[in-house]
């Protein structure tokens, strides 16, 4: 049985001044878009250019952070922001969701693609592949945080999280990691070396993604205030990411539909 080796959460501290690993871990997605990004970008027939990734995270982080604020607040913690609206804007008490920030980036590549006069799926094509550096950068962080833990179980790699209970659980903030960063990233590069049609990269990446996080949620323990939303074991993230699945699925027949016309 293994136990949370219970991380300082900050990473550098200099004075005043503290650098949270979380935070951190959202620095590392970001330059990590920005560096592939660029280089992608000056591959032959690229629609993208230097300037127009920077732009994209730019635009693409206020997304993130701002509708995964929202997100979070309307998903998982309706109540709390019904009976006090301030705290939507208390990001210092923690909570954020990858679906409402994955709204909050879609509205922004809504609206560069429009500003470039692109098709939605050329940026979104593009901005695919590169999303799971921030994911996988941000479930270390959450490991490293020890918090949103998986349930109880009697695997040999079981882990305790002294800050919750002294029971063995699996550590599922690195399964997702592995799933949702390594593995999505590796497939994503992969499917995007054959030469898809435009759009269908998108769609896998919302195929992949649901896929990746209703697996995990099977053994992630469920948000406290919400516990299981259906049947004693669905749980609010399942039933997020069941509709990106099957928008993922339509994205793709309609590419391959439209490139065989």
């Amino acid at each position: 049985m293994l136990v949370h080796p219970q991380f300082d959460p900050v990473a550098i501290a200099l004075g005043p001044l503290q650098v949270h690993w979380y935070g951190l871990m959202y620095v590392i997605g970001f330059l990590g878009f920005l560096i592939i990004g660029k280089m992608r970008s000056k591959e032959p027939n690229s629609v993208m250019n230097p300037d127009r990734v920077d732009d994209m995270m730019f635009w693409g982080a206020i997304g993130v952070v701002a509708g995964g604020r929202i997100g979070y607040m309307l998903f998982y913690n309706l109540k709390g922001l019904l009976s006090d609206p301030v705290s939507l804007f208390q990001i210092w008490d923690g909570g954020m969701s990858f679906h409402g920030g994955l709204l909050g980036v879609i509205l922004a590549m809504f609206l560069l693609a429009r500003r470039w006069k692109l098709n939605f799926f050329q940026v979104s094509d593009f901005v695919a592949p590169l999303v799971p550096i921030g994911l996988g950068a941000g479930r270390i962080g959450n490991f490293i945080n020890g918090e949103l833990w998986g349930r109880a179980t009697d695997v040999p790699w079981g882990m305790v999280f002294p800050q919750v209970d002294n029971i063995a659980r699996h550590p599922s903030q690195l399964y997702q990691a592995f799933l949702e960063g390594l593995v999505l990233f590796i497939v994503l590069n992969w499917f995007r070396k054959r030469s898809p049609p435009v759009g269908a990269i998108s769609g896998l990446f919302l195929v992949g993604y649901g896929m990746a996080r209703i697996i995990v949620e099977f053994v992630r323990e469920p948000d406290a205030q919400l516990g299981y939303v259906a049947w004693g074991w669905v749980t609010q993230g399942q039933v997020l990411s069941v509709p990106m699945i099957l928008l993922g699925v339509l994205f793709m027949w309609f590419a391959y539909k439209k490139a065989k016309a």
